[in-house]
């Protein structure tokens, strides 16, 4: 029963690992992509940060409907349906048209929805309290190794590129496609799973109806927990957006790096990509024995302090005006350091992996009798945080945008301990009235 479970997050974390090689492949170079493209193509004016904001303002909006889909068709055929969405907007960058690219983006971010929010409720049918931390951090470190393939895919095709030619594009438009249809086929592939035991009792209801899940959600976003939550999940998503479209892109900006800046995007990817995967290996493994001795505010403690020192040097190393596109300006290192920012890529994966595993820890351990509401307010959340960032990313510095991480990272670890000390103290008490 208990290996059936584990092959279930295997098999998961195998499907969106190949998924999201595509995918954020694609995030992190699309605005370098499409600026190549405006080059070759006169009358696409599109914009990427535009794009991906359209895809988490979708996905925002989406998530209030999510439980309802859930309790209708089941976590696992919604994944499926999500996935097929990946493809279709990959495949919308053959044919560029500003039209078609918000119009996928709109899609994609419903079905992003979808994907989301049936792998949370999935992964916590196929966990315990005891398994939750270690398959968090097993499927957090499988997700993160997408960042390694298709990156590196991105540094060897883009090498001496200033301008992404429409045959570099090509090749890697479908190779991508490729992968993410593989990805797909994993997930059809996941097995109903086995029901668990020795864990403490809750009452999971499979048979909800679709307009009483929408309430849940709504009574359960409105409880002082799940408040407090809300602004650490705000926080990862301004992270999210920043590492995966705005730090990459203003790496290639910077022209001060020399000729190999549109390299380093990729080679951003796959930094971050390492500390993802070291982190959710650390927390898959150990995640267990910490949780259990010291909780999971020491690990998103560790996430902050790492984030900030990446901030930090970031502010030192990249010029204010790098979002915005092409730049000669400088900042305090001069000139702006290659290896200094490949360090940040890697913190900034590393904080991230601290903050996800434990917010998939929590929500699937602390809130398993309602896990697609719980999941669903997650992700709205944190993409109604992502959108925004990729709005105000088009209009603020890069200075400006880093106050704004630093403040929300702070709040953001501090409300997550708040939490994490109430279930702390509780946890005592409901295991003395289980044992009676």
């Amino acid at each position: 029963m208990v290996e059936r479970n584990l092959v279930n997050v295997l098999l998961l974390g195998g499907g969106f690992m190949l998924i999201f090689t595509s995918f954020q492949t694609l995030g992190n170079i699309e605005q370098t992509i499409i600026d190549s493209i405006k080059k070759d193509v006169p009358s696409f004016n599109g914009d990427g940060y535009t794009s991906l904001a359209i895809i988490y303002a979708a996905l925002s909006l989406s998530n209030w409907v999510m439980p309802s889909v859930l309790s209708a068709i089941g976590p696992r055929l919604a994944m499926a349906i999500g996935a097929i969405t990946y493809c279709l907007f990959m495949a919308s960058f053959f044919v560029p048209h500003v039209v078609l690219l918000y119009g996928c983006s709109v899609v994609l971010g419903a079905g992003a929805a979808l994907i989301w929010t049936g792998q949370g409720m999935y992964l916590s049918q196929c966990s315990t309290g005891e398994t939750i931390s270690r398959n968090s951090g097993i499927f957090w470190a499988m997700l993160q190794m997408s960042m390694f393939f298709g990156n590196l895919l991105v540094f060897f095709t883009f090498q001496g590129k200033t301008h992404i030619d429409e045959t570099t594009r090509s090749i890697v438009f479908a190779v991508l496609i490729a992968v993410a249809i593989v990805g797909l086929v994993l997930l059809t592939c996941l097995r109903r799973p086995s029901a668990n035991v020795g864990d403490l009792p809750v009452e999971l209801n499979t048979e909800v109806r679709p307009r009483q899940a929408f309430l849940n959600a709504i009574r359960l976003f409105q409880t002082p927990r799940m408040i407090l939550l809300s602004i650490t999940f705000v926080y990862t998503g301004l992270s999210l957006s920043f590492f995966s479209g705005v730090y990459g892109s203003s790496i290639g900006f910077t022209n001060a790096i020399g000729t190999s800046a549109k390299q380093y995007v990729g080679l951003n990817g796959v930094f971050i990509g390492v500390g993802e995967v070291l982190g959710g290996v650390a927390f898959g493994l150990l995640g267990t024995r910490t949780t259990t001795r010291w909780g999971r505010d020491p690990i998103v403690i560790a996430g902050g302090v790492l984030h900030m020192v990446a901030y930090f040097l970031i502010y030192l190393n990249l010029p204010n005006s790098a979002p915005f596109g092409n730049t000669d300006a400088l900042s305090y290192i001069q000139p702006p350091s290659a290896i200094v920012a490949m360090c940040c890529s890697f913190l900034l994966g590393l904080g991230d992996a601290c903050f996800n595993t434990q917010c998939y820890s929590m929500l699937g351990g602390v809130f398993k009798s309602q896990p697609a509401e719980a999941f669903s307010i997650f992700k709205f959340t944190q993409s109604v945080a992502a959108a925004a960032s990729f709005v105000y990313s088009s209009y603020c510095g890069l200075h400006v945008q880093l106050v704004i991480l630093v403040v929300l990272g702070i709040i953001g670890t501090i409300t997550f301990c708040l939490v994490e000390f109430a279930v702390k103290r509780e946890r005592p008490t409901l295991e003395r009235d289980y044992e009676k």
